[in-house]
């Protein structure tokens, strides 16, 4: 009984952490797509129902502790390049978007997203999860305001020693000396630590507002230009790239809790790639871009997450923050930033399993890694690991090497490639 116990307690610490971890997308979602003329607050009540709807099915029909929201990139993609920059009206992003989930749905009821998962070979597997680790540091140093543009692109905040920098830094060294001790739940005291340590610095202050929940956008689609040309454009754009960061994530999170079995495969994968089916197709209606498997379910994982209690707990604090919006508005990304940064130390791991002394094998693996942090991209980072994997194996007489499916991955990333150059 005290062992099961102790599961359960560790199971709900886990699903807390994850919700922390990754509770800014409540704010930052509503604040990129009220750019495109949306209404923050319904945004922000279908940021927190889709993201509930979509880990609710991770936890319930997979049973694994991955959670999920509406991805960054893609929201960005929407608000800025598909509304802004080409024109379009939200509704019709939106149409896009939903859309794409059902095909997404299809996809995944026969099986292809299954096997895309499964085609991808075993070094680059490991790539992936140490190249997330590295993207979900990077994203927490930039969260925390430690890593700035610069003239060199990106460059050390030169005010690093000062508000919320260095409140990320200091409760970097309590979560890191936390995690040294093995105290349970490190991450989760760490972020409350850090928050409170914030209120004299100036950097956590309290949002306000109403407690009451807003209510979302329903079905508020254009259907009118569905066979335009931009349209199939968007779509694909946003299928691809939902697809494979997907993908990703789902390799990562799963190889970091040792999950993947011998022969490469994730346990109920079919289930998980349904789940995001599901959410992105029910934010559509609701009216929030495509919903995806995120990175930061690994904060989740590292403290013991390893079913689907993790994700349902997060789903329910998904939802508990739509009559919350004012407390949770006010944790600061400088709390939530140590444990992303912790998070990368431990997901790089994979990277000793890679055979570094055969390039075949090296170059792709490092290319993977590198890219989703150049580009900002977990999709991109898989597409130059699949790409030059296929290209250096023909090369070097090794094509042998590559199966069926890989090449079938191989041939998506090219037409990705092409829908890029069209939009």
């Amino acid at each position: 009984m005290t062992e099961v116990l102790a599961h359960f307690k560790t199971e709900i610490m886990a699903g807390v952490t994850t919700f922390l971890t990754m509770a800014y997308i409540l704010a930052v979602n509503p604040s990129i797509l009220s750019a495109c003329g949306m209404v923050g607050s319904k945004v922000f009540a279908a940021t927190a129902i889709s993201s509930a709807v979509a880990t609710l099915v991770m936890g319930l029909l997979a049973n694994l502790p991955f959670a999920l929201a509406p991805g960054m990139g893609l929201n960005a993609f929407m608000a800025y390049t598909v509304c802004i920059g080409m024109g379009h009206s939200w509704q019709f992003a939106l149409t896009a978007v939903f859309v794409e989930g059902i095909i997404f749905i299809l996809l995944t009821v026969f099986n292809i997203r299954e096997a895309i998962v499964n085609s991808i070979p075993d070094s680059l597997k490991k790539a992936i999860g140490a190249g997330i680790g590295l993207f979900i540091a990077f994203i927490g140093m930039q969260n925390a305001g430690i890593i700035v543009g610069g003239a060199t692109l990106v460059e050390l905040n030169g005010k690093w020693f000062s508000g919320a920098p260095m409140v990320a830094i200091i409760g970097l060294l309590i979560t890191g000396a936390l995690m040294a001790y093995k105290v349970r739940g490190a991450m989760l005291i760490g972020i409350v630590v850090t928050t409170i340590i914030g209120i004299p610095f100036g950097v956590t202050k309290y949002v306000g507002g109403s407690y009451l929940p807003p209510a979302p956008y329903f079905f508020e689609f254009d259907f009118s230009e569905i066979l335009s040309v931009d349209f199939l454009v968007i779509m694909f754009t946003f299928l691809f790239v939902d697809m494979f960061d997907t993908v990703g994530t789902l390799i990562g999170c799963a190889g970091k809790s040792g999950m993947i079995q011998k022969d490469g495969s994730i346990p109920n994968c079919k289930e998980a790639l349904f789940a995001d089916a599901v959410g992105t197709t029910v934010g559509a209606m609701l009216g929030t871009s495509t919903v995806t498997t995120f990175v930061e379910s690994s904060a989740g994982v590292v403290e013991g997450g390893r079913t689907g209690l993790t994700a349902v707990t997060t789903a329910i604090l998904f939802l508990v923050a739509l009559f919350l919006e004012p407390l949770f508005g006010s944790i600061p990304s400088a709390a939530t930033a140590p444990a992303l940064i912790i998070v990368g130390v431990l997901m790089i791991t994979p990277v000793k399993e890679i055979n570094f002394d055969d390039m075949t094998e090296a170059i792709p693996a490092f290319l993977t890694m590198i890219f989703m942090v150049c580009a900002y991209s977990i999709s991109d980072g898989i597409m130059f690991g699949i790409l030059t994997y296929c290209i250096l194996k023909v090369l070097t007489g090794k094509a042998k090497q590559i199966s069926v499916a890989t090449w079938a991955l191989f041939g998506l990333f090219i037409l990705k490639i092409v829908f890029k150059a069209l939009a």
